[in-house]
Order: structure tokens, then sequence, then C-alpha cells
């Protein structure tokens, strides 16, 4: 970017970093994640470190929280409450260790305390002689409001402290709600017309500042103490010398403390730290997005002091965030395995959920404009799934006014042949044009329909038939659901201009001798690949079907109609209204697969690949499956058997899987470093299972 538009950059990223703040912090009403937030906020810092001449005195970005309402009395905090800069890598925490060791002149005795980072609102409490007179929230640093009756409503918050005290202290810490009040909060919301709640943080947030304290106490928030701001209690001053000594002091004085923290002596013992609670902070009652790590000793964090709205002596980890923004660069398309011509867009590489990014699918026309997606826009991305990319959101009020709008081309980029536009629905993301192209019915009558899948009113195919995109991917899609992972997509190619296949079928023809002649291919080689064509001529009955690459027919798709019908010669045999029974099928794929089946040329094709060698193993198909229509879900890594093998086991007993968790799911497997779907099953009571409880389902 030129010196203009990099300035520009900056003005926009602060406006809407400061509508965002008052939306956040003094509204109570977030229109975006922390994760976007922070991702504009990181952009923001980034640039103002490489173009310092472009800094702007006393902005948002080096402002605490947002002005208080208007509705409480204010009250001046004696000791400024502070927030803490981020770091979002190890190497970040390194660089922070770094400036620390040589503001105090490179003492290599440090010692550190980590604790968990709870997602709430901070709040701070007084004490006289041991009695709660008052508390505040943080408001804007020097300034917060008087919420002392509605935290007296919270339990977990002594009115009281143990012993008998003479002397003042402030204690500071986050007013939290667990994940499980929420969820009933927001049901309570529902059930009454009201607006829900966003996050843990926003119920929290919106709760405490309410105006009725019964309305406090009814929301059961929580209150975790994470400091002593000032203590002028004779018993305890001489006794603090670290910031782990507050600790054990506010669990003496009856404090509720954050459950996990540790004493660390060097960054190994941290990171390891960190690593522990990142495996299990998604099933934590409580939000949490990351650790705040600092300098243990009380005397070396007063000679560190602070810079701008921070303590040097004090940082806040962040994990990886599950959504970022970004700006597209480009908008290209794709050709699917039936013509389906897919938008893909470009970005700027960026970091989430612990990949970089630098595309996703766009779907289709109708995702195109029901985003309003331009090239040039400010846009929010996601990993679907915990494994594909996509475009949630357009932050249009980052635009600038040059941004483009996406044409669909006239010709498709890899024949030149017409695109067309049909009515139907388009392809899922997950084929991503590597489906098979087998034979097709000439014509295809597509209507619309209602269904749970990905579905689109219209889509655009290139029509011609021969396509080498629809050819090409075809094939190795059906290589694929056949698992011959051996052959790759330029075996194929080779394959095909060498003349030896013409479609899937030729593949089971294939011997020893007609690849070890090939120039690069040894005879090892030609053993390793038709061995592996031979081990798989076995197929369950809906890979047999997935790999036909009818239109519409995904791999859930498919299990549901081999589930139902139990033979291919069922399902030919099939009526429409047959098919349109099964659920979460309806007219429109109901149509494509009874058109399939009466196409002469695929039936062609089906003898062609049993006459080859191709067996259909019905033996999944029977009665009595101990998971018939249970639904699945996988999440994190295990240990004892892969992810495939635990979906062969969950589909051969008539279980189905699926790559989200809602009211439907029956079961979520959890194993090592689960991601957000655990957190998901949690909050919506689903049966959650561990490695060692799935297998003794089997």
């Amino acid at each position: 970017m030129d010196d203009l538009n990099i300035k520009n950059r900056i003005i926009k990223l602060r406006d809407e970093i400061s509508r965002l703040r008052d939306e956040y912090h003094v509204k109570n009403n977030p229109k975006v994640t922390d994760d976007i937030y922070e991702s504009l906020t990181r952009e923001l810092k980034d640039l103002e470190k490489k173009y310092p001449e472009y800094i702007e005195l006393n902005s948002d970005i080096d402002r605490v929280a947002g002005a208080p309402l208007a509705q409480f009395k204010k009250v001046k905090h004696e000791m400024r409450m502070l927030s803490l800069n981020d770091a979002f890598k190890e190497g970040e925490i390194i660089d922070w260790e770094n400036r620390v060791k040589k503001l105090i002149d490179h003492r290599e005795d440090l010692n550190y305390f980590c604790e968990v980072k709870l997602d709430g609102l901070s709040a701070s409490l007084f004490y006289k002689d041991g009695i709660f007179v008052r508390g505040a929230t943080r408001g804007d640093g020097f300034i917060g409001e008087d919420v002392t009756e509605n935290l007296k409503m919270i339990e977990s918050i002594p009115l009281k402290l143990k012993g008998d005290y003479k002397g003042e202290i402030e204690v500071r810490g986050e007013v939290v709600m667990t994940k499980k009040a929420w969820t009933a909060l927001n049901k309570k919301q529902e059930l009454s017309g009201k607006p829900t709640f966003a996050n843990t943080r926003n119920a929290a947030a919106g709760s405490l500042r309410q105006l009725d304290p019964k309305i406090v106490q009814s929301r059961k928030l929580d209150f975790f103490a994470w400091d002593i701001a000032q203590i002028s209690i004779k018993n305890y001053e001489s006794e603090i010398k670290n910031h782990s000594d507050k600790h054990k002091v506010l669990k003496e004085l009856g404090f509720q403390l954050a459950p996990y923290e540790k004493k660390a002596k060097n960054m190994t013992e941290i990171f390891s730290f960190i690593k522990d609670i990142g495996k299990i902070r998604m099933g934590l009652p409580y939000g949490t997005d990351g650790m705040v790590i600092s300098v243990d000793n009380l005397e070396v964090q007063d000679s560190l002091g602070f810079v701008g709205k921070a303590p040097r002596y004090m940082v806040a980890y962040k994990y990886e965030a599950e959504r970022a923004t970004t700006v597209v660069t480009d908008i290209t398309v794709n050709v699917g395995r039936t013509g389906a011509i897919t938008p893909l867009a470009h970005f700027n590489p960026t970091l989430v959920a612990g990949s970089t990014i630098s595309k996703a699918t766009l779907h289709n026309m109708d995702q195109i404009e029901r985003l309003d997606i331009r090239v040039g826009d400010t846009v929010v991305i996601q990993k679907a799934g915990d494994v594909i990319p996509e475009v949630v959101e357009v932050l249009v009020n980052m635009r600038t006014g040059k941004e483009k709008k996406f044409k669909m081309p006239e010709f498709c980029p890899v024949c030149n042949f017409k695109i067309e536009r049909k009515a139907g629905v388009g392809e899922s993301s997950m084929s991503d044009g590597l489906a098979p192209l087998l034979p097709r019915p000439r014509t295809s009558r597509i209507g619309s329909f209602s269904n749970s899948r990905h579905l689109s009113s219209v889509a655009f195919y290139c029509m011609n038939k021969d396509c080498p995109a629809r050819s090409r991917r075809g094939l190795q899609h059906f290589v694929n659901v056949f698992e011959i992972y051996e052959i790759g997509p330029k075996i194929l190619d080779r394959l095909k201009d060498e003349g030896l296949i013409s479609d899937a079928a030729d593949l089971f023809t294939l011997e020893v001798a007609d690849l070890s002649g090939l120039e690069r291919f040894g005879v090892k080689s030609a053993e390793n690949i038709i061995n592996s064509i031979n081990s798989h001529k076995k197929v369950l009955l809906w890979r047999f079907l997935y790999a036909l690459g009818i239109i519409h027919i995904g791999e859930q798709t498919a299990q549901d109609i081999a589930n139902q019908f139990g033979s291919l010669t069922k399902i030919m045999k099939a009526s429409k209204d047959d098919i349109n029974r099964i659920e979460n099928i309806g007219p429109v794929v109901t149509e494509s697969i009874y058109e399939y089946f009466k196409n002469k040329e695929n039936l062609i094709f089906i003898d062609k690949l049993f006459s080859s060698g191709v067996v259909i193993d019905n033996t999944s198909v029977k009665k009595g499956l101990k998971l018939k229509d249970k639904v699945f879900v996988l999440t994190g890594i295990l240990s004892s058997l892969s992810r495939d093998d635990a979906k062969k086991k969950i589909i051969t007993e008539g279980g189905r899987v699926s790559t989200s968790v809602s009211i439907k799911t029956d079961y979520v497997l959890v194993g090592d470093e689960p991601g957000s779907k655990y957190s998901e099953a949690q909050k919506l009571g689903i049966k959650i299972l561990n490695e060692k409880e799935f297998l003794k389902m089997f």
C-alpha cells in the first residue's frame, strides 16, 4: 500500500475500533466477538508500529474500557485500573521477558506467576475494617460505576472478611457468569421475547449493570479475585512480597480464586502450563480466552512500572482466535465435479485457529449477494467445523469506496465453454470439485426444496460434459472415496494421457505391466498402485453410491440412502416416493437420484464397474444396528484410532457423522485438544464420550 492508503486504513481501523468499543463497553451490546475486535486492534497496532508517523496521541487504542453509564454514581479509583498488553505467540512472550530483563539490568533470577484469564467484567471491592463498603466497575480506568448493591448480591463476594482486621484493603477481580447460567438466562430471555446475550462476558456485564439488585441476584453471577490493589492491614503488609503471596492472602480472607494458577521459574514451565490449560479450557464452566503471566516479585514489579495503559511486569497470552479479520484481495472461480462454478475468495494470509488461511469458498452467487462481499472488503473469517475456512461477515464500516463487486464470468476458465445459470442445489464446499465425473443423465429436472444441508436457489455450471476440470476432479474423487490413496492427481493425468483409462472403471482392469513400462514408473511403484487398487475393489454400499458422483449426493446422503434400502438393486428400483420418504432428503435430491438410475449410460458404467471386479459389501447394512439414526460429532485428537476409523465404526452400525453440534446431535466424541464443539455440546447438554467410552459401544 502507498502512504495515502496506509493512512486511510489506519483512520478506518481507529474509527471502527472506537465504534465497537462503545458498543461493547458502554452500551453492553457488542456487534462482534472478542476475536474480531482484537484482530482489528492488532492490525492497527502493527501498522502504527511500522508507520509511527501516523500514531495519534490519546486514541482509543490507548484507553481502557469505556465511559461509565449515566444511571450509576461515579467512583474515582485511587489507583488506576489498567489493562494488559496481549501476546498471541510464544515468541511474543519471550520478547516480553527480554524487555523485562533488559529494564532490570538482565537479572536472571526472575520467577513468574501464571493464572487463567477469565472472560468477565473487572470490578474493584473496597473493605474497611473487614467490612465490604464499596464496589465499582473498571469504567475508563480512572472513573468507574458504583455498583455496590449489585455486588452484594453475588454470593461469592464476602461481605465480611475472615478474621478480625483493622485497616483497609482494595481487592480486584472478575465478575463472571457460568456457561450453564448463560444458557439458562438466554432461554429465559427468548421465552419473554427479550434479546439474548452474545456471550458470558456480555451477560455478566449486562447483569451487573441492572438497576434492580434482585435481578442481579437471580442471574447467579460469580466473582473471582485476582489482585490486591492496596492494603493497610498490618498482619499482612509485611507478608506480601510476591504476587503469588497476594493470592494466598486472598484465599485466607475468604475470596474465591480462579481454579488454575502456577508459579513458574522459566519460559519452559510457562509454555507447558499454557498448553495444559489449552487442552481443557473449552470444557471449563467459565469462559476464558487466555493466561495472565506476571513477574512474581512485587519489588521488581514496582521497578518496572507502566507504559501507556499497561504494566510492564504483566502480559496476557491469548489463545488462538476462532475468528479473525482480513482483507479480500481477489475473487476467482473453480470448476467442480458437476460443472458447478464455485467462487473462491483470496485474502491476505491470516492466522485462524492455529493455521494460516489465504482463501475460502464463497459457495455460490447467493452467498456473495447475501454477504454483499466485494474485492477489497475487510471480512470476518472462521474455520467451520474446526477445519473448513469460511467468510461469515463483511465489515461494511471499513469500506473506502474503492471495493469492486464480483461478476460471474461468461465462459469456463478451464475449457472456455459457455457458463449457464440453473436453478438447483449448490455443490458442497467439502467436495471443492473433488468428486467424480461419470456418465450423467442428458437431462436434469431440478426444482427447489427445503433441506438441512447446504442449498442454493441458483448455481452456475460449465455445460461442457468433457471439461478437463470436471473429468480430472471426478476421477480423483472416485479413488478417494474408494480409499485408493496410492493414486494421486498426477498419476491419474498420466494414465489418461497414456490412454490407459477413460473412466474410473478402467482402473480396476490395470495390471503391473501396464504401469511398469511407463517412464518414471518402476516395478515396485507399479506393484504398490495395483495392489492398492485390488485391495479396494470391495466397498461398502454407501461408498459405492457416493463415488458415482450423482448430483447433490454427498457422503451423509449416501449413508442415509444405503441404510434405508440396504442394496443397490433396491435403490435402482426405488420410486420417487420411496426415496423422498428418507429423512433430510427433499424433492430435488430425490429427482437427481431417480433420474441417475434411469439413464442408460449410467447403468452401463455401473455394469462396467462390476465386470471389472468391483464388489459391494452389504455386511454393514443389516437389521438391529446398534447406532441406527444416532448422530455423532467428533472433535479433538484420538489416540487409539483415526477419525476415519471412528467414522467407519459409527457408519457400520447405522449411525451418522455430522460436522456441527446441534440439538439433533446424540453424542460428541471428544479426544485431546478438543475444539469449540466440546463447549457447544456442554451448553446443549449433549452426551459427551471419551475414546474409551466410545469403543465400549462396539
